[in-house]
């Protein structure tokens, strides 16, 4: 299901900012080298982590799904100066290219890759957390929500990605694994009594997250 009109995004993309050198080649040998570069964030995304993250400014920033490192590169932007970014890639391959993207930022420092199962390193990792975005396997969302929520900070938000699973959460009955696996994450997320969120209707869905005070 084509969620946004290809006009509506070519409009937005042509009111937005545009990437800087860094961000439009990671965005333009993605899609022209990797096989699942759908998986991408837009460029319109991508402006719209990095104006958050520079609205919150956050001292820790957590990322589950590095990919090739355009979504952390987004987000990094918002870090204070003596802030980081850690971010963790299931795949080596993929981990790879992130990193040697992460080398060409002047943030290259502040930017913490870690390479195996976002399940395990979660809990290693000595953080309360300002700022978190979940773009990994769908299965996986209710608990790595469930890991982050009692770490996060006074102004800690997550930005859950994918949530409207190319527009499968709309069919019924819904159909697919992944589908129903966000489907159960946005019913668990409307139902913590923790939490408030909304989410927007931007390309794949964003569902932004907040402890109530």
């Amino acid at each position: 299901m084509e969620l946004v009109h290809p006009l509506v995004e070519a409009y937005a993309e042509k009111f937005s900012s545009p990437d800087d050198a860094l961000f439009a080649k990671i965005q333009s040998e993605t899609k022209a080298m990797h096989p699942h570069a759908h998986m991408l964030s837009s460029e319109i995304q991508g402006k719209m982590l990095s104006f958050l993250s520079k609205m919150i400014q956050p001292e820790r920033i957590l990322e589950i799904g590095s990919f090739t490192g355009y979504s952390a590169l987004c987000l990094a932007e918002g870090l204070t100066d003596s802030g980081q970014l850690h971010t963790i890639e299931l795949r080596p391959e993929d981990a790879a290219t992130a990193q040697s993207n992460f080398s060409k930022s002047t943030r290259n420092k502040q930017i913490h890759l870690h390479v195996g199962n976002a399940k395990d390193i979660i809990p290693t990792l000595p953080f309360e957390w300002d700022l978190v975005f979940i773009d990994a396997d769908k299965t996986g969302y209710i608990d790595y929500y469930e890991q982050i929520v009692p770490r996060l900070s006074k102004i800690g938000w997550i930005i859950a990605d994918n949530v409207l699973f190319h527009g499968q959460v709309l069919e019924s009955p819904i159909s697919g694994k992944s589908a129903k696996a966000i489907q159960a994450f946005n019913e668990h997320v409307l139902a913590d009594v923790r939490t408030e969120q909304v989410l927007l209707t931007i390309r794949d869905g964003l569902l932004l997250i907040k402890k109530k005070n």
